[in-house]
């Protein structure tokens, strides 16, 4: 027994199976920062940052993030605002000598599944107006897409992961068929669901965000890319947090890293059947020009730290920022209603409390920290999550750029939300 212990050890611990980035001595040498308010003004200390930012620090010391990036905002203060590491040049397959470049708090990143609560909001949004409703069936808006079962699915199974139709589409991770509407619509009608509508909880990594956009286009004639835009976005005055960016915006994207420990079984089949494709495969087509310019409404918003936690400073403010009103109140209320309690999710293999859209925090067990009971957000892949906290009056935002499915450190990562919580005490 011991011994089997010590050869699991040495195989995490392996430089060629862990996959790590090179950490310099001098942190500071690698660290930027943007504006930041007197935290005495929103009734923190300095030092209640500086122990935030060095949870961050401990988690970038691990070496499976090549670059961070965290904002926290206090009654719609921005507190903290930096990034640490690299945006390209420093990752476990770079050359020493490559050419790196500097992660700031305006480099923008891909930030996977947390764009999951972007399109929540949007969905709910379009409801408001009168364009859809979250209880209405998906065929009432795309008919064909009642084939094979599916006419009882629902837009809010959708949202709460409760349609049944988990795993991506066969084909539909295909870069060269991102651009292709007529063979993704096709690909969501013939799915076959493999639970009833409403029955299982079972996350929908990329699958319910394809169904989403396509009823989005239907109901408004335009790309769900447009219609976030003009319904959020633009009057707001948001750079970023769009699905993909602009040719010309490209070079500017942090890319992101295969890291950690090679993935073995079981966790390997589970995270390839939630995604539809190895892990590693996805992390390095995010890299993809094809990928960082298609529109995926689950899976490709691109966004700095400060403007994703911005947008749920929007949300936990009720719908109107900067003196800008963009949603009712009570549609944010609707879209938070419990769906589920910490069910076990049966694509993450994990207990997770989902609303129409949104993750759900909790007294104990939270992606946001201890006593988190108000808190909404949404997990990105792997560690990147943005969210608001109303009982702390905060929003946050963390990404991260090492996609390592599991790692030695990874408490690390669950830390900075719980130090967060810790420090910025219920007001």
């Amino acid at each position: 027994m011991v011994r089997r212990f010590a050869f699991l050890h040495d195989t995490l611990h392996a430089p060629d199976l862990l996959r790590r980035c090179r950490i310099p001595k001098d942190l500071a040498s690698v660290t930027t920062r943007a504006a930041e308010v007197d935290p005495v003004d929103v009734g923190l200390s300095q030092d209640n940052v500086e122990r935030v930012w060095r949870s961050v620090e401990s988690l970038y010391g691990s070496g499976i993030h090549p670059a961070l990036a965290l904002c926290v905002r206090r009654e719609g203060a921005v507190v903290l605002d930096r990034a640490i590491g690299h945006a390209r040049g420093n990752g476990p397959d770079d050359h020493p000598d490559a050419e790196k470049v500097l992660a700031t708090p305006s480099t923008p990143f891909c930030i996977f599944s947390a764009t999951k609560g972007t399109t929540a909001a949007l969905i709910h949004k379009l409801d408001e107006k009168g364009l859809l409703h979250i209880g209405d069936p998906v065929a009432e808006y795309l008919p064909e897409f009642a084939r094979s079962g599916k006419a009882g699915i629902t837009i809010g199974h959708v949202l709460s992961h409760r349609a049944g139709i988990p795993a991506a589409p066969p084909g539909t991770i295909n870069l060269d068929m991102f651009d292709d509407i007529e063979f993704l619509r096709e690909a969501i009608y013939n799915a076959r669901p493999v639970f009833r509508p409403g029955k299982r909880q079972a996350y929908h990594a990329v699958s319910g965000g394809m169904v989403l956009g396509e009823v989005v286009r239907e109901v408004t004639g335009k790309s769900i890319r447009d219609v976030l835009a003009e319904e959020f976005l633009d009057p707001l005055g948001f750079r970023w947090m769009n699905y993909g960016v602009a040719e010309a915006d490209i070079p500017r994207v942090g890319l992101n890293y295969v890291t950690g420990p090679v993935l073995l079984p079981p966790m390997r089949q589970i995270a390839t059947r939630a995604l539809g494709v190895h892990p590693d495969i996805v992390t390095r087509m995010s890299n993809d020009p094809r990928f960082v310019r298609a529109v995926l409404p689950a899976a490709n918003g691109i966004s700095t730290a400060n403007e994703l936690g911005r947008f749920y400073e929007m949300l936990r403010l009720g719908g109107e920022l900067d003196g800008v009103r963009v949603m009712e109140e009570r549609t944010i209320r609707r879209a938070l209603i419990p769906q589920s309690h910490m069910e076990m999710d049966l694509s993450l293999i994990a207990p997770v409390g989902f609303s129409y859209g949104f993750m759900l925090g909790g007294k104990y067990l939270s992606l946001y920290g201890m006593n988190t009971a108000q808190a909404f957000g949404h997990l990105g892949w792997i560690n990147i999550v943005g969210w608001a906290d109303p009982q702390r009056a905060l929003s946050a935002a963390l990404i991260t750029t090492g996609k390592a499915v599991v790692y030695p450190e990874v408490l690390r990562f669950w830390m900075i939300a719980q130090q967060i919580a810790k420090e910025f005490r219920p007001v």
